[in-house]
């Protein structure tokens, strides 16, 4: 590899060149071979100590993920800080979820296990903030997963740049990274301003609007630091939803609330007391654009299927849990489903981590869902595995912005985004319904 070519740029330890050396093992010298030559793309000049890891290459897309991970076991790797895994390709808890070839399941499960026996804590979730220990404010990581890295960074303000696929594990086993990108203080500033005061308050905080505020954001921003001005008070679910979106339509790695997440007391200090790149105005007619973007049903914002806002459009598949569904989501959607069931013709998928279903298994909230036709599935998503029972080329609605964003591309579906109370009664319906309240 290139390694040789960046060693005299790239500032190593002894231990950095032990590990180059193998004398730590073969997939020690392996993963550092491929950390000092993306330091040399990045343009780092050192490496930094991280304090923990969060995987994404455990998610089988092909064989070379497979290839790559046993090759890693075959050395000896073993992490060394802590590590957590995100998703993978099928749900271990239970297998009957998963529609896909046999082919395709030992593949998934081999990689899977790679990752474990690299002693990556098993947890398999696209939302390991939302599990215990996070990471703590200021703290050094090397996250994967795009809606957990901005979500690291923008509301626990911990520090990790983009990391996927190999280069994340790599960062676990040497606990090093490429001092670059996010991990540096000047390059956390805010330079893109969304002014949302102008919104109607109820607008600046509601759940169901941050997906679509964080997909205009990320479609405006790309990869440079928005700052959000105006938003009001949210919770830890609404926020992750806004990130995730973001992330999803640009490349949004970190953003800052202006008195709400912990880097953004004031407008001033998000900024690094600099003056904005850019000011963006945003008002209702632009929420309403981010709203059209997240459906890709033709004429849905306009006139399709019977109503001025879709209604009347038949819904298939009701997914929700991208990121993956928190105790707080279940104890709002269970009383929603109780109250409205969904329809036998309706397919409904709600993707959740092994935490939440714990809750959701000692409150009895589980027993419920399931006896009304609501299948709870964990460890992985969706839009990633062969989950879905419906046949493609229909259409399904969801409250994610990232299930919204990816859907199509990835499981066939036409997609129609609305509140989650919409998506229930949407369920129950077997066609589109809309609040009116929200929809007037």
């Amino acid at each position: 590899m290139a390694a040789a070519n960046t060693l005299d740029t790239v500032e190593l330890t002894e231990r950095d060149r032990a590990m180059l050396a193998g004398e730590l093992g073969e997939a020690a010298a392996v993963a550092m071979r491929i950390l000092v030559t993306m330091a040399g793309v990045y343009g780092a000049e050192r490496l930094l100590d991280i304090e923990g890891a969060h995987i994404d290459g455990c998610l089988y897309h092909g064989d070379s993920g497979v290839d790559f991970a046993d090759l890693l076991v075959a050395g000896g790797a073993r992490v060394r800080v802590p590590t957590t895994l995100n998703v993978g390709g099928l749900d271990l808890l239970h297998p009957e979820e998963f529609a896909g070839t046999a082919e395709r399941r030992a593949k998934a499960l081999r990689l899977m296990e790679c990752y474990e026996e690299m002693g990556c804590r098993t947890i398999w979730t696209c939302a390991p903030y939302q599990t215990t220990p996070r990471p703590a404010f200021g703290q050094q990581v090397a996250w994967a997963e795009s809606n957990a890295i901005v979500f690291a960074n923008s509301v626990l303000g911990a520090r990790t740049h983009r990391y996927g696929d190999f280069i994340d594990i790599c960062a676990a086993i040497t606990g090093r990274a490429p001092a670059v990108g996010l991990h540096l203080e000047e390059n956390r500033r805010g330079q893109v301003v969304f002014d949302l005061r102008s919104l109607p308050h109820a607008f600046r905080s509601a759940s169901w609007l941050l997906p679509a505020i964080g997909y205009l954001v990320g479609e405006r921003c790309g990869n440079r630091v928005p700052v959000l001005l105006g938003l009001q008070e949210a919770n830890e679910d609404g926020l992750k939803a806004l990130g995730a979106a973001a992330a999803s339509s640009g490349a949004v790695a970190l953003f800052h609330a202006v008195g709400i997440t912990p880097e953004a007391p004031t407008l001033e200090a998000a900024l690094g007391g600099k003056d904005a790149e850019e000011w963006i105005e945003i008002g209702v007619s632009d929420l309403r654009a981010g709203l059209r973007s997240l459906s890709t049903v033709p004429g849905m914002g306009e006139a399709a299927g019977g109503g001025p806002h879709g209604e009347g459009l038949t819904i298939d598949v009701v997914a929700l849990g991208s990121p993956h569904f928190s105790p707080r989501e279940f104890a709002e959607l269970l009383p929603l489903v109780e109250r409205h069931p969904p329809a036998g013709s309706v397919e409904f998928v709600v993707c959740t981590n092994r935490l939440s279903l714990g809750h959701l298994e000692q409150s009895g909230g589980l027993e419920r869902l399931r006896a009304l036709g609501v299948r709870v599935v964990v460890d992985t998503c969706v839009v990633v595995a062969p989950i879905l029972r419906t046949a493609a080329g229909g259409v399904l609605m969801t409250n994610s912005g990232k299930f919204a964003h990816y859907a199509p591309g990835n499981v066939g579906f036409d997609v129609v985004f609305g509140s989650l109370a919409e998506c229930v009664r949407s369920a129950q319906a077997g066609r589109l319904w809309r609040d009116p309240e929200l929809w007037p």
